[in-house]
């Protein structure tokens, strides 16, 4: 079902900068009624308050404390669609000292912070008619690079979970979309090797609300992730959207 984001409410997990910024405006010039900014730290969406005023809510939430999530859906009990972008990137190949170290932070921030989100956020959804969860993954997720492997790993389970979630979520009229961008120019890739081919964050927040949409759960935002996107076409057409057999 198509899903409008005009008169909703919304959270964005790592709302103050980069593709969560860009994500809360494109919420607001789209019509809704109100983002919740979630950011570690209060003051960091100060920006976000002065330029859209009662539009956008601050409120403190960390990915790697399930404590904090679970009091934020305590009080943001009316949200309608709620947008996990938040995420972290460690520069580590396979061999790197810190290879296992950086495997470790990723995935408690990208992995089992989406878990904690969706485990938080899935009964207010459903309270509220179903609405949205979006899943900031990336092109990592189907395709490692060498100088991020730890960071491709964590995005391929954050991946598997997201399809997992799309099935589970739906028997409650909960649409899931797995966003997988390409190069965004953000903080985090500013000092990859991919930062001088890196594109704008608003093509991630355009991509997302066309995604939700045109009903459909992959979107591919950027140069690189459109090409990526249309060479897993057929296999997310023959695998990832088919159903699963009956045991």
């Amino acid at each position: 079902m198509s899903y409008e984001v005009t008169g909703k409410t919304v959270l964005v997990t790592g709302a103050n900068r980069g593709i969560g910024r860009a994500i809360v405006e494109g919420a607001i010039q789209r019509g809704a009624k109100k983002v919740y900014a979630a950011v570690r730290k209060l003051d960091s969406a100060d920006s976000l308050v002065e330029e859209f005023g009662d539009l956008v809510v601050p409120v403190q939430l960390d990915l790697e404390s399930k404590e904090s999530i679970k009091a934020v859906a305590k009080t943001a009990t009316d949200v309608d669609m709620v947008v996990n972008n938040a995420g972290v990137l460690e520069l580590a190949s396979p061999l790197s000292e810190h290879a296992a170290r950086s495997l470790e932070h990723e995935m408690k921030v990208n992995v089992f912070g989406l878990i904690h989100m969706a485990q938080a956020f899935a009964p207010v959804l459903k309270a509220n008619g179903g609405g949205a969860f979006v899943q900031l993954n990336s092109v990592g997720s189907i395709k490692a690079f060498s100088e991020g492997a730890t960071y491709a790993a964590s995005k391929a389970a954050s991946y598997s979970i997201t399809q997992s979630l799309r099935e589970v979520l739906a028997s409650q009229g909960t649409r899931v979309v797995s966003v997988h961008p390409g190069p965004i120019a953000t903080d985090m890739t500013s000092n990859s090797s991919m930062a001088d081919i890196a594109e704008p964050p608003s093509l991630v927040s355009d991509s997302t609300w066309e995604s939700l949409l045109e009903e459909q759960f992959l979107a591919f935002p950027g140069s690189m992730a459109k090409q990526m996107g249309e060479a897993y076409r057929s296999f997310a057409e023959n695998v990832i959207d088919a159903k699963t057999p009956a045991a």
